[in-house]
């Protein structure tokens, strides 16, 4: 199952690509979409839907996981992100890739055990999980492929809901 993995923003999105079979995992390529500072918010939404598609149709993932955003202290910031966060999601369902939603603490608890890791050991498992030589950079590329591990991690107690349950399909004596 290829995975790719989503830390959504403005100034720059992360992406992570990973190939998940039999239990293990590895990266296919990672990096950063970015967007020039100064152009108009929607020349900038227009450009990461853009590469959004692109990177779809390069890697034709099977889903995508997207980190669920976490207001801190600037909500301005927030809401220009939440704007790229829904642009990635748009892109993503227009092309037919089931999307899959985290939140940080869920990250780092599939990644190190600890809900409350510093990025420092979110960054250090991925590497080892993903059997890296170095530390994967930039910080949001490295993010993008912990919610990709995160996924993977969490796929396999999804359970499919878009299938009811039909008893009367199954001799249940």
């Amino acid at each position: 199952m290829t995975i790719l993995g989503i830390d959504p923003g403005i100034a720059t999105v992360g992406f992570g690509v990973i190939e998940a079979k039999r239990g293990q995992c590895q990266a296919i390529r990672y990096g950063v979409v970015t967007t020039p500072a100064g152009l108009p918010l929607s020349n900038r939404l227009s450009m990461i839907y853009r590469d959004m598609e692109e990177l779809i149709h390069t890697f034709h993932p099977d889903e995508m996981a997207v980190e669920e955003l976490f207001f801190n202290t600037n909500l301005t910031t927030g809401i220009s992100v939440a704007h790229g966060r829904g642009v990635i999601l748009m892109a993503a369902e227009q092309l037919g890739v089931p999307i899959f939603e985290y939140t940080p603490m869920q990250v780092k608890l599939a990644v190190t055990g600890y809900g409350k890791a510093d990025k420092k050991q979110v960054m250090q498992m991925t590497q080892r999980l993903l059997r890296l030589k170095s530390l994967p950079r930039p910080d949001d590329a490295a993010d993008a492929l912990a919610i990709a591990l995160c996924h993977n991690r969490s796929a396999t107690s999804l359970i499919n809901t878009d299938r009811e349950f039909d008893a009367h399909k199954y001799n249940t004596r």
